[in-house]
């Protein structure tokens, strides 16, 4: 995938990904031999194929990190030449110049006040100096380069690890034939999943008719009703149901059996079907089976998404999201999420 910063000015092409062949090759590299017989890492993946996407998607934060640094470092190379001085003398003029002098004594002191120190004041104020100076620094260091970005375009061409995800016995609502797939791995007693759920809805507001949703149920064995609730949401689900009691269920936040059987009654369900639906435990498989694609995937914690195939886990800020699914979208490909 590319990551753009669509600005004008000095173009600056970064290329780091495997070609096709390369990684064709690596797939059919010998990794192990059991009494003879030679294990191919495709072989891992066919019968495991979640087994190493944590690790691929680790290196690539780290991969993405060198890059960025890179990237900044050609930046600094090209703007020293084009005003004619060394990037140690541009970074002085722009960086260090810029940073103001040493903070007051009562400032020192409120920091000093703030660690956790046996050392009297005296002799850590030299330290403290050299830490707020070290962080303003970096603070005005990183404004400069902001501001480099801003008038350069850069493009990093680094392919993103991305997962098959199934989409067998899933509910999935929006787009029909989309060109962005969302999976979200959630529990509906999870605060955060909770949280994010109006980030969500408001994309599926301004993407209508180009992604689609999709959820799928990763109860947490903290959250005792965790588990009860996803099988309740499939239960509404065999009625024609399941986004209407889903959504409820984010926006209730009851997951009691009581509320669970009230809802149903809520959205007109066959109550006696419902019931004996949910008592039974009998949509309990459905759950288990996206619980185990999610450890086998690695996945610690809910919510995490699936853009494409794409790992987002973490904070779900709106912007931060919306610009992975335009960035999707400006390759017009099909989703890469396989249904199966």
């Amino acid at each position: 995938m590319k990551h753009l910063i669509p600005v004008v000015g000095a173009v600056l092409t970064v290329v780091a990904a495997v070609g096709q062949d390369a990684a064709a090759g690596a797939a059919q590299t010998v990794v192990a031999e059991v009494n003879g017989q030679k294990l191919a890492l495709s072989d891992l993946e066919r019968k495991h194929p979640g087994a190493l996407f944590q690790a691929r998607n680790s290196f690539y934060e780290s991969e993405k990190k060198v890059v960025q640094q890179y990237t900044d470092e050609c930046l600094l190379e090209q703007e020293a030449q084009k005003q004619h001085v060394t990037v140690e003398q541009l970074l002085k003029a722009h960086v260090d110049d810029t940073i103001a002098k040493d903070p007051s004594e009562e400032s020192l002191h409120v920091y000093y006040e703030g660690l956790d120190t046996t050392q009297p004041y005296e002799v850590v104020r030299g330290k403290i100096i050299d830490a707020l100076r070290q962080r303003r620094l970096a603070r005005a260091k990183e404004a400069y380069l902001q501001s480099l970005r801003s008038k350069a375009s850069v493009v990093v061409k680094l392919d993103p690890p991305r997962a098959e995800i199934g989409l067998k016995d899933t509910p999935v609502r929006g787009a029909t034939s989309p060109r962005v797939t969302i999976v979200e791995y959630a529990d509906y007693e999870c605060p955060y999943c909770q949280q994010a759920q109006p980030v969500l809805q408001q994309l599926e507001t301004e993407f209508q008719g180009k992604v689609a949703f999709a959820f799928k149920d990763f109860p947490l064995p903290m959250h005792a009703d965790a588990q009860k609730a996803a099988e309740a949401a499939h239960c509404a689900g065999a009625e024609g149901k399941y986004w209407d009691y889903h959504d409820m269920l984010f926006a209730k936040k009851q997951l009691d059996p009581a509320s669970l059987k009230s809802f149903a009654r809520d959205l007109k369900l066959d109550t006696a079907a419902f019931d004996k639906c949910l008592d039974s435990g009998a949509t309990a498989q459905t759950v288990k089976a996206q619980l185990d694609e999610a450890q086998a995937l690695g996945l610690q914690g809910t919510p995490t998404l699936f853009i494409n195939g794409r790992y987002i886990s973490g904070a779900l800020s709106h912007d931060a999201l919306r610009a992975i699914v335009e960035e999707e979208l400006g390759e017009s490909q099909q989703t890469r999420v396989a249904h199966r």
